[in-house]
């Protein structure tokens, strides 16, 4: 299991647009950490943040990465038989409204405005539940930088049309009743600020401003970050065989398109926004098409299932 979850997650953590070597290679573990953290949890509730606005894009909308990998884990956490509650802002709640709509089974949403104070409610709310978070995720949700606000790749402020949901990971006197995973590509995004401040500041454009400084407990780093949600879902059907089937039930290709659909067609997500060009409703995530985020899934779904079917299941810690 070991050995099939560290090469999951050298398949996560490949090179795309930008070197994020150290980054990846500082991270190492913590996918399969993350995976046993929520494998050996009874009953697990999973709360997914996502959703990453961009204000100059073509419409203005949430870029499509971060809404497939919600959607995966989703579906197969749903089928396995976890409560799983997605939360967004509004900016975003068309397009992940849009793509929950697709799921095969309904989960819970939350939508919270763009205020301190409304997420501070939330964030009560959600520890008050009768069954309260045991996880939560954050899936490329962008972090305050150096300054505060949160920025874009580029440097540019979006604290006016972002929540600052990263009050549900950390705040300095308050004591986290969930454990955090963060998922990012880019070293803005919350979890990042688990990194040693040099290297996002180092090795990543504009790092000195827009380096995260929410930290998470438990830090994947991929080179699109749907495909570390793709890993997470991975590594935990190779923890739990006896969920294997339900977890991968909707993790294929023809999937992975009718998902993305959804967020362009219908939420009107976009990708390929850049300082020198606003993002287009179109069938990418990071530039990549469709096609070849389905080829990843096909490659992990493959490693998953080359597990032994004898393999005994992880039902408690140390297992």
């Amino acid at each position: 299991m070991t050995e099939r979850i560290a090469r999951i997650e050298a398949v996560v953590g490949q090179h795309v647009r930008r070197d994020i070597s150290r980054l990846v290679d500082f991270a190492r573990g913590n996918l399969g950490r993350a995976a046993r953290s929520i494998a050996t949890t009874p009953a697990p509730h999973v709360g997914i943040v996502v959703g990453f606005f961009i204000r100059h894009a073509n419409p203005p909308s949430p870029e499509t990465d971060g809404l497939n990998g919600m959607a995966h884990l989703a579906a197969g956490f749903a089928a396995a038989g976890f409560r799983v509650t997605v939360i967004t802002d509004a900016p975003c709640a068309k397009a992940v409204w849009a793509v929950l709509d697709a799921l095969p089974l309904k989960v819970e949403l939350e939508i919270v405005d763009v205020t301190e104070a409304a997420v501070r409610r939330l964030r009560q709310r959600l520890a008050a539940d009768e069954a309260p978070l045991t996880h939560l995720v954050a899936i490329e949700r962008v972090a305050p930088g150096s300054d505060g606000k949160p920025h874009r790749e580029h440097g540019w402020d979006m604290s006016r049309e972002t929540a600052p949901l990263h009050l549900l990971f950390h705040e300095a006197g308050w004591q986290r009743p969930w454990t955090t995973i963060g998922i990012g590509d880019g070293g803005n995004e919350i979890g990042m600020g688990s990194l040693p401040s040099e290297i996002v500041k180092d090795d990543i454009p504009n790092g000195p401003l827009i380096a995260a400084q929410t930290p998470s407990d438990h830090l994947i780093v991929a080179g699109v970050s749907n495909w570390g949600a793709y890993g997470l879902l991975g590594a935990v059907a190779c923890l739990r065989p006896d969920l294997t089937s339900a977890l991968l039930g909707c993790f294929d290709r023809h999937r992975e398109r009718e998902f993305l659909a959804a967020a362009v067609d219908v939420g009107q997500a976009i990708d390929d926004s850049r300082i020198d060009r606003l993002g287009s409703l179109q069938m990418s995530v990071d530039r990549i098409p469709v096609d070849q985020h389905g080829d990843l899934i096909e490659q992990i779904r493959a490693l998953v299932l080359s597990a032994p079917a004898a393999a005994a299941a992880v039902h408690a810690k140390g297992g």
